[in-house]
């Protein structure tokens, strides 16, 4: 595998920004490590980062770089501060820098599919959230998202938040200001039910969450309301806290689960 760690500019952001990616290559006299890239156009998996963390957390608390070896796909690793995956109300368009320039740059530097079918997105915490909204309002763009404890219940979450003041209510002030996010674009149960009224395709959808976990009970709601609307989502809900550990388990899961046979 190559790892890159790529800065460049944002013309969205107007500033220099930074993503890690991991790209496939065929080796065979690697000692201790398989990697295979099958195609010319690779699979990618773009890969969000929580509420407290940057584009280099993934690789240095899990082994993804070992993991997505075998499978044969890019991992792109994006940076977006503490922003939601949000235009912020008072500070960066970081949702237009994800869902529109962050591709369009990747694919110029990097040799990664455009294909619906290659696409994924996954991410934790507040990067769940991120894969969720990227992928529900982009359905067109990917064939399967993941969370790993997301921040799924933005509505609630912000309720919650707003009766504190602390580094997380001040950032979301920042991301949402004073607006009712409740039935618009931000809110995942909203863009749930607009799916499937418009009879649109919805990606597959993975979601996994400790049982120990404080947003436990916000991935349940949304596991609810995925079942209401026959949404296709497969769960795992097993023990385990906010935590690396098992965020680090679970992302083989996913790479294990994603759609990867249907393109080799």
């Amino acid at each position: 595998m190559a790892f890159i760690q790529c800065n460049f500019f944002s013309e969205t952001l107007s500033i220099s920004t930074a993503m890690n990616v991991i790209l496939p290559e065929n080796t065979t006299n690697q000692i201790g490590m398989k990697s295979n890239r099958k195609r010319e156009k690779i699979p990618v998996l773009y890969l969000l980062h929580g509420f407290s963390d940057d584009h280099t957390i993934w690789t240095r608390r899990t082994s993804i770089e070992r993991y997505a070896a075998s499978y044969g796909i890019a991992v792109i690793m994006p940076q977006v501060d503490h922003s939601f995956y949000t235009d912020m109300e008072y500070g960066k368009k970081y949702w237009t820098f994800l869902s529109e320039e962050l591709p369009r740059v990747a694919q110029s530097f990097f040799p990664i599919s455009d294909k619906r079918e290659d696409n994924f997105v996954a991410g934790l915490s507040m990067g769940g959230y991120g894969a969720f909204k990227w992928a529900l309002r982009k359905p067109e763009m990917f064939a399967a998202a993941a969370s790993l404890s997301g921040a799924l219940d933005i509505v609630g979450h912000l309720e919650i938040e707003r009766e504190f003041h602390n580094p997380i209510e001040q950032a979301l002030y920042h991301v949402f200001g004073e607006r009712d996010i409740e039935e618009t674009e931000e809110d995942l149960f909203y863009l749930v039910k607009r799916l499937k009224k418009e009879g649109a395709v919805i990606p597959e959808l993975f979601q996994a969450c400790g049982t120990e976990d404080f947003l436990f009970e916000e991935n349940q709601k949304f596991l609810e309301l995925a079942k209401k609307y026959d949404v296709p989502i497969t769960t795992t809900f097993s023990p385990g806290e906010h935590e690396w550990d098992y965020w680090d388990q679970t992302i083989q899961e996913v790479l294990e689960w994603l759609p990867l046979s249907k393109n080799e």
